[in-house]
């Protein structure tokens, strides 16, 4: 799986934020993501399995592989729940 082209994250203020650059979907205002998140935003830019996103939190975050494959789903659940997978 990978992000639908047309959206950016960035660093504003401390904060990680996606926005709209040109995609055709409505984001229904800025989506903010933890360090976990943005995380896993910049590992989905290229495409990437779930496997391949609990190993990105494995080797970025103390955890468990429990904890990280959990996370890993919630944000992708999150990501069809608003278009933004392609």
């Amino acid at each position: 799986m990978e992000l639908k082209k047309g959206f950016i994250m960035r660093q504003v203020a401390g904060e990680y934020v996606v926005v709209n650059a040109g995609a055709n979907v409505d984001l229904n205002g800025v989506i903010t993501l933890n360090a976990t998140a943005a995380a896993l935003w910049t590992r989905l830019e290229n495409p990437a399995t779930m496997e391949e996103l609990t190993q990105t939190l494995l080797a970025e975050f103390e955890v468990d592989e429990a904890t990280a494959a959990q996370a890993a789903a919630s944000f992708v659940e999150m990501l069809k729940e608003r278009d933004l997978l392609a």
